[in-house]
């Protein structure tokens, strides 16, 4: 059996060990709370923090939480604005949106081996729809006078002293 001493010595060492681990570890937390951003979750999302002048463009990214050039990169498009890169615009939104999309219940009569469900992705989706919907709202431009979802006005409400 291993002497009193010894198990000491191995416990004031390791105890040592662990204590400039959490030393340390406390150092470099302390460090990156000096150096990170000051900006919570979510603040800069595809660099719409940088779209801060008036700006058509800039009002879109805000709007969209998305720049034209991260929705050319998800739909895999160049950005020219032609009819042929409508097209493949189309074209590839159609390929995205069906590749992850969930696939057909199967039929009950299915008798053995059931093939594994194909991989399908909502998150993809959406990101795939969203691209699509900010470079259609770059497309239309300042021709339209409403690039967001529609705005409803409402009358004022009656006032209190027209009772008759």
């Amino acid at each position: 059996m291993a002497s009193p001493k010894v198990l000491i010595q191995i416990f004031l060492t390791s105890t040592r060990i662990v204590g400039k681990a959490f030393l340390e570890a406390g150092r470099q937390a302390v460090k990156n709370a000096k150096t990170a951003p000051q900006a919570g979750m979510g603040a800069d999302v595809a660099g719409v923090g940088n779209a801060r002048s008036g700006s058509l463009t800039d009002q879109l990214t805000r709007q969209h939480r998305m720049t034209l050039d991260e929705a050319h990169l998800i739909l895999n498009t160049k950005s020219e604005s032609t009819l042929e890169s409508v097209l493949q615009i189309n074209q590839h939104y159609e390929h995205l949106l069906k590749a992850n999309s969930p696939p057909p219940p199967l039929p009950k009569d299915t008798a053995g081996k059931v093939p594994p469900p194909k991989p399908h992705s909502h998150y993809i989706q959406s990101k795939v729809v969203r691209a699509r919907e900010r470079i259609e709202a770059e497309l239309k431009g300042p021709d339209s006078p409403n690039n967001g979802p529609p705005q409803t006005q409402t009358p004022p409400p009656p006032s209190g002293s027209d009772a008759t």
